[in-house]
């Protein structure tokens, strides 16, 4: 009797044929590394144990593959089960490091550990597995334990870690860690690979360190790497982040366009977009669209991005419009972007109107853009009710009471706007200070509001005084509050 699930072109493959394990092996292991299909695997194992065959040694790492890109709990426990039962397991490096793998991907570090410690001799790859497992949980601690543990290591190895350290946002580390894996790693072959350069990238256009990133560009050109799409991606998403357009734009157009995928234009068209080039990447979507490559969600939040910073509110709408009109679901992020838009315009009736249309609740974004709307437009009544909301949403956050309080403060409600302040003293929520940051000659400067604790403190107001000055001389206007009073949530330049 055949299961359920098995698709008509393996139907037709197994029609009239003896069935046996090297049969269904070659069938499990190409289903398992589709990245639609993995779960037909293991409609063809039941099929083999259906049919009163046993398994062999190869059947169950193409099972634990499927399973890992599943990432499925339940099947990893449930196949875990039978190389256990057949004794393949712990003896078997093969199925050992397979599962292992499968457990890690599944979120399940813990137990990769504990089939990785019953392994009777763990090789490479069996440390890599569990290394990779602990990174992509963001357990750092335990992955930098193992990682000073192994006896040997190679790119994998060295890879997994770095990229562990980026995506737990310890970008710096990534960085110190690619610098000993060149100094140490170089006496035992071990070289970087384009895995481990798209992390670094990746960790330089976190870090807005455009030296770096233009240094590790170099890297690249210098030992010889083939610029494919992915490094391509990364390269234009580090230039745009560290504000290098033009450069961004340079290795974007150095792509063939037929080469070309949806990750690269959402990386040219969200740098142009964070940097206020509203219109310069809206001419590049009508690029995109000409090409031929579809656009997806993160597209359209990009573009709805630009038009936030443009002030574009016709422009918006057509876009939220589209998305819909070409079948995809707009998300929070979306509807976030056209409620600031609306806001920013003064129409907020409407991002009122669009708020409560949501097919979904409204998010801590959401809400906070149409709060400082409601602060920048002076619609007291609706900020005081989103206020609210949003110290219920997220008690744990500063900014929410003193947006409270700013909303109380207009309306020169003095008494309530001391007391939200107070509750945030009672309930032991601390404000955090804002503070600035610039990189200068490889070294990281912090900067408090009304900090003098830095060494060239004296030199920096004398030179801030100096340009208040010839400011207040060339347009006899004051200087704007803003303008010497660092604000966390606007992410401006303040007083050093």
């Amino acid at each position: 009797m055949r299961p359920p699930l098995l698709p008509p072109q393996l139907l037709r493959r197994l029609d009239g044929r003896i069935l046996s394990t090297p049969l269904l092996d070659p069938l499990i292991r190409t289903t398992s590394s589709s990245p639609s299909t993995p779960h037909h695997s293991f409609s063809l194992y039941i099929l083999l144990l259906r049919s009163a065959l046993r398994p062999s040694h190869l059947t169950f790492p193409f099972l634990g593959r499927a399973a890992a890109r599943l990432a499925s709990p339940r099947l990893a426990l449930s196949l875990h089960a039978h190389p256990l039962r057949l004794g393949l397991l712990p003896w078997d490096i093969y199925v050992a490091n397979s599962l292992v793998h499968m457990y890690a991907a599944c979120a399940l570090p813990d137990l990769a550990r504990r089939l990785f410690d019953e392994i009777p001799r763990p090789n490479l790859v069996s440390w890599n597995a569990l290394l990779d497992g602990y990174a992509k949980c963001h357990d750092l601690l335990s992955a930098r334990c193992l990682f000073d543990r192994m006896p040997r290591r190679d790119v994998v190895s060295w890879s997994a870690m770095i990229d562990g350290c980026v995506k737990c946002g310890e970008h710096r580390e990534a960085l110190a860690l690619f610098e000993m894996m060149e100094t140490t790693g170089a006496g035992n072959g071990v070289r970087a690979n384009d895995v481990t350069m798209v992390s670094v990238l990746g960790a330089c256009a976190h870090l807005g360190d455009l030296g770096r990133g233009r240094q590790m560009h170099r890297y690249l050109q210098e030992r010889g790497f083939l610029l494919n799409l992915r490094l391509a991606t990364s390269l234009v998403d580090m230039y745009a982040k560290c504000g290098a357009i033009s450069e961004a734009l340079e290795v974007f157009r150095a792509v063939p366009v037929t080469s070309t995928d949806v990750l690269i234009w959402n990386a040219v068209i969200g740098g142009l977009a964070v940097h206020g080039l509203t219109m310069e990447s809206v001419q590049i979507f009508q690029e995109m669209q000409h090409s031929g490559v579809v656009p997806d969600e993160i597209t359209y939040l990009g573009l709805l991005s630009a038009c936030v910073h443009g002030g574009l509110v016709g422009e918006a709408w057509r876009l939220f419009r589209s998305l819909e009109a070409q079948g995809l679901r707009p998300h929070v992020e979306h509807y976030a972007c056209l409620v600031d838009v609306l806001g920013r315009a003064g129409r907020l009736e409407e991002a009122y109107g669009v708020v409560k249309s949501m097919p979904m609740e409204p998010n801590v974004s959401v809400l906070g853009a149409l709060l400082n709307a409601c602060h920048l437009h002076g619609w007291v009544e609706l900020g005081e009710v989103v206020g609210r909301q949003l110290v219920q949403l997220q008690p744990d956050h500063d900014g929410r009471y003193i947006g409270l309080s700013n909303i109380y403060a207009i309306a020169r409600r003095w008494q309530e706007a001391k007391k939200a302040r107070k509750v945030m003293e009672e309930r032991g929520v601390k404000k955090i200070p804002g503070f600035s940051e610039i990189d200068v000659g490889g070294r990281l400067h912090r900067f408090i509001a009304h900090d003098k604790a830095h060494s060239g403190s004296r030199e920096i107001y004398a030179l801030l005084n100096l340009i208040t000055v010839e400011m207040k001389m060339k347009d006899d206007v004051a200087i704007p509050e803003y303008f010497c009073t660092y604000r966390q949530d606007n992410g401006c330049l303040m007083d050093l």
